[in-house]
């Protein structure tokens, strides 16, 4: 197992003098940058069943390969996630536990499905109310093993992250249960609410402006800066911390061990994006599924934005363009990979929407979700605050899940793609309720 660049095929060193294998060396030269762990041959799927998803399956993590190779065994670095998730569960009330997956009977009924259906999976009871904290997790877990190898000590470097919400309080809560240092970054209007639990995790706050002619999100402005400063990366944005992305992908790898009770087949997976941290991670984990042959071929995966919002939805577009013109998906994806700022450009103006928490002005982990989208026939969704309204009410109504308006974002995709009768009444479709309501 390998940390390599997605983008520029760069492997990455992972050893006492570099204990920190979070971004490619060559970030910032135009190219789309981005190091995930490679496994030398398809991997087998893990079979210990534990409600811990980060013990369950933790074969697939890199900082467990790291813990191996450095003279660690395996029932060590399994004491030292359980030791991480006690302290979160001290804080929390509960650790990482496997989140509710199935058929939504009611949803589905509404939606007219007959031999398909709505299949949900539930992160609004996962530790912070939300997804974000299983990325963190995954970050979390490679500081425990480099300090318990004794290449670090903790809080050298603070931790940083930038986020209006979610992904802070996660942050917050699992840097908090590892005795760390955190710096968050987030936007003047951010909810009293979530204000006030970062204080109480003992957050450092950083409350971030727009400044005048400034293009980009300015909490991931300064957090930029922070890590200029020393800082390192514990954020839900890929080509900051690769490693972002092995602990969210334990959200499909827990579907994927459920499908086993539904002949292993799903149609459709439904995505909320903002960073794109999630929809990356997902589409990674189910082609690892695929090529483990557990699942049997990819669905079609979708994503959804706002209209206020859509930095997705043009980079797709632009990376469509540019197949047209060299006949050649694979070709325009290439090109993409190493010209990242002729697809992938900040929205220009501040953009409001009741489904806040998808309103980045970049997609950062943008082209691994092109990508997949592209491969597996899918498309980007735009939805209107009307179609964000209703798909929050049927939540509430119908599933009964207390969901917040970007946490079924997902499911205003799928009234969408219902309109314009993309979707199949005997099709299966996975939908993420991702966040609780506050």
């Amino acid at each position: 197992m390998i940390l390599r660049c997605d983008g520029c095929g760069t492997r990455a060193l992972v050893d006492q003098e570099h204990p920190f294998p979070f971004r490619c060396p060559h970030a910032g030269d135009g190219a789309d940058h981005l190091l995930v762990r490679r496994l030398a041959r398809p991997p087998r799927w893990p079979e210990e069943a534990h409600e811990n998803p980060f013990v369950a399956y933790r074969s697939m993590f890199h900082s467990r390969w790291l813990a191996l190779r450095a003279g660690l065994d395996d029932s060590a670095y399994a004491m030292l996630v359980r030791h991480l998730d006690q302290q979160i569960a001290h804080i929390e009330g509960h650790g990482f536990l496997c989140t509710p997956f199935g058929r939504d009977e009611a949803l589905s009924r509404r939606l007219g499905f007959d031999s398909g259906g709505v299949y949900i999976k539930n992160e609004t009871q996962n530790v912070s109310g939300s997804h974000k904290a299983r990325h963190l997790m995954g970050i979390a877990l490679h500081l425990e093993v480099v300090e318990a190898l004794g290449w670090t000590r903790k809080n050298d470097n603070p931790l940083c992250i930038a986020s209006c919400g979610n992904a802070a309080l996660a942050a917050a809560v699992v840097a908090r249960a590892a005795g760390r240092d955190l710096k968050v970054f987030i936007p003047e209007d951010a909810e009293q609410s979530v204000v006030d639990r970062l204080k109480d995790l003992r957050a450092q706050i950083h409350i971030c402006e727009r400044r005048p002619g400034e293009l980009g999100d300015p909490c991931y402005l300064r957090f930029q800066e922070a890590l200029a400063q020393g800082g390192l990366p514990f954020c839900c944005q890929g080509p900051d911390n690769g490693l972002t992305l092995e602990g969210g992908q334990t959200l499909m790898y827990e579907v994927c061990g459920a499908l086993s009770s539904y002949d292993n087949r799903i149609d459709h997976v439904i995505i909320q994006v903002g960073g794109g941290a999630l929809a990356s991670s997902s589409i990674r984990a189910l082609e690892e599924m695929v090529a483990m042959g557990y699942l049997p071929r990819m669905p079609r995966v979708h994503t959804v934005e706002t209209q206020s919002a859509y930095p997705l939805l043009k980079a797709y577009e632009r990376v469509q363009a540019k197949a047209d013109e060299l006949e050649d998906d694979e070709a325009a994806l290439r090109y993409a990979a190493h010209h990242r700022n002729e697809f992938m450009k900040p929205w220009p103006t501040t953009p409001h929407s009741i489904a806040h928490g998808i309103l980045d002005d970049e997609t950062y982990d943008w082209h691994r979700i092109v990508s997949g989208m592209l491969r597996t026939k899918g498309c980007c969704i735009t939805v209107s605050e009307e179609r964000l309204a209703e798909a929050h009410r049927m939540a509430h109504e119908i599933s009964h899940v207390n969901a917040s308006a970007t946490g079924t974002a997902g499911l205003a995709g799928l009234l969408e793609l219902q309109a314009q009768k993309q979707i199949a009444h005997n099709e299966r479709v996975l939908i993420l309720y991702t966040g609780i309501e506050r």
